[in-house]
């Protein structure tokens, strides 16, 4: 991933012909894409079976929604994956809403229920009830909203959290504790 921060200062210098810069856009794509499917791949892992959403097109909308028709500056390969994994939070949020909804009688079909259905029933619950929280901890205290965010949310390592908000990876871990603990209570508390 050292070859993101290289490549994003070699576009920003400006000081490249078309073609070297034409060059090195395509190859930032290349690695985002491949970095993006990996967190995406992640964080699905997490979800239900019988989630409907895919990697694929997690990236795709995370994508579209980075780049949204704007010529978009990134400072650092940090800002680009805090960036994403909000995009990846949001459609994850929006797409256990939509499936809240239905549940809750929205496309009024019936369906025959089988046991291995029922596991994850409350996963879309949870991700509500983190995205509400994560919100109230983003207004007390943006540095570890962003880590949860890079965490869970993009499946990023300690080091990788690390590198990307610019900390040492001991903070990492000290907040991320303190982070967890303080969304347990909020989620417990609004229960």
């Amino acid at each position: 991933m050292a070859d993101v921060t290289e490549i994003l200062n070699h576009i920003q210098s400006g000081d490249a012909d078309a073609q070297t810069a034409a060059r090195a856009h395509t190859q930032l794509q290349e690695i985002l894409y491949r970095e993006l499917h990996r967190m995406a791949a992640q964080q699905l892992a997490k979800e239900q079976v019988d989630h409907t959403l895919q990697a694929t097109a997690l990236v795709h909308e995370a994508y579209l929604r980075l780049i949204g028709g704007v010529n978009q500056q990134w400072n650092s390969r940090g800002h680009f994956f805090a960036a994403a994994a909000e995009a990846m939070r949001r459609i994850l949020v929006e797409q256990a809403r939509k499936k809240l909804a239905k549940k809750r009688g929205g496309d009024g079909k019936r369906v025959t229920l089988e046991l291995e259905q029922l596991a994850g029933a409350d996963h879309d619950e949870k991700i509500l009830a983190l995205n509400e929280a994560l919100g109230k901890l983003e207004q007390e205290d943006e540095l570890k909203a962003n880590l949860v965010k890079l965490r869970f949310f993009a499946g990023m390592t300690v080091s990788q959290t690390a590198a990307a908000l610019e900390i040492s990876t001991s903070s990492v871990d000290r907040y991320w504790n303190y982070a967890r603990a303080w969304l347990q209570r909020e989620m417990s508390a609004n229960r």
